[in-house]
């Protein structure tokens, strides 16, 4: 088989007792340490001519030869898709992503996904590092709306990941929240890991924390309600939703980490509006990047659905 890319690398002392997955991660960041494990399980890697496991512990003067193929051909078909395309060139395509599209297929979405979307739109759009995941660097929940953007070639695609890794993505979001935030402005730093029950939920009181800050400015406020712009310094798995759970003020729709008796506990008469939203009012309203190829800065936006911005306005009406 080809080999798209090639490692070596000698143990040194001070790395002695580090697991291997690990070790390989910090010397090849461009990789997830979850595709370096399956490399290992997969016999990709070798430890001075043998093959060990993902926990082995490294030892001074260990050689460890990593070889990564070339991704598997997708098995996700391409469809028609009715992208809005906010920005494209032959390394990057940057999307408006409706609220209820899925970005990458997965058990139980295999097709509808933008992915489908993007190999139709892009027919010679691959897959890089093993991984199927065809241009693919970040994502948006399924009901967040707003800008994302993916790559159209392998090494655009590492740049892009490296880019998110080393937080010098500006990300900027919408959010509408429930209940008036008393300051202007404040920052959320409470680390966020998976929940201690429940495996499909984030939390802040993981056994298992990573680091995540969010700073957020008052937009405006309404009677019950308040509307904030989102800076993330950091990228953790529904980082927004969870914080401002957390904080007392869950995002306006979102079942999830508020549940629909905290959607509907206020008793005022505007709240009552929230009642027909379907998802959570989080939108990703701009980001920027450094162009993969270009190597200068290149920024994104992405205007408010529709969902979003009718419902402020009723809550303005009814404030008023």
């Amino acid at each position: 088989m080809k080999k798209l890319e090639a490692f070596s690398f000698c143990v040194d002392k001070s790395d002695t007792g580090k697991r291997l997955d690990a070790y390989i991660h910090e010397r090849v960041n461009n990789y997830s340490r979850s595709l370096i494990s399956q490399l290992i399980r997969d016999k990709h890697v070798s430890v001075s001519g043998e093959a060990r496991k993902p926990g082995y512990r490294v030892k001074s003067g260990d050689h460890i030869a990593v070889e990564i193929p070339h991704a598997k051909a997708s098995v996700f078909l391409p469809e028609p898709m009715d992208l809005s395309v906010i920005y494209e060139d032959e390394c990057i395509i940057v999307i408006d992503k409706p609220p209820g599209l899925v970005v990458h297929p997965a058990p139980g979405h295999f097709s509808g996904t933008l992915v489908n979307g993007l190999l139709h739109h892009c027919p010679d759009l691959k897959g890089i590092s093993g991984e199927i995941r065809p241009g693919i660097v970040h994502r948006l929940d399924k009901d967040t709306s707003g800008v994302i953007v993916c790559a159209k070639d392998g090494m655009s695609q590492l740049d892009l990941a490296r880019q998110f890794k080393a937080r010098i993505v500006r990300k900027e979001y919408i959010a509408l929240v429930l209940g008036e935030l008393k300051a202007d402005s404040g920052k959320m730093d409470q680390p966020i890991g998976r929940h201690p029950s429940d495996r499909k939920k984030m939390s802040t009181r993981s056994k298992s924390s990573r680091i995540a800050e969010t700073h957020w400015t008052i937009i405006d406020r309404f009677n019950g309600f308040s509307l904030v712009r989102v800076d993330l310094k950091t990228g953790r798995t529904h980082q927004i939703r969870v914080h401002f759970a957390a904080a007392g003020h869950p995002i306006v729709g979102d079942a999830v980490y508020s549940g629909k008796k905290t959607q509907r506990s206020a008793l005022t008469e505007i709240s009552r509006l929230v009642s027909t939203v379907t998802r959570q009012m989080l939108h990703a309203k701009s980001l920027r990047i450094t162009h993969p190829k270009t190597r200068e800065p290149i920024s994104f936006e992405a205007p408010l659905p529709n969902d979003l911005v009718d419902l402020i306005d009723q809550l303005k009406s009814a404030g008023t």
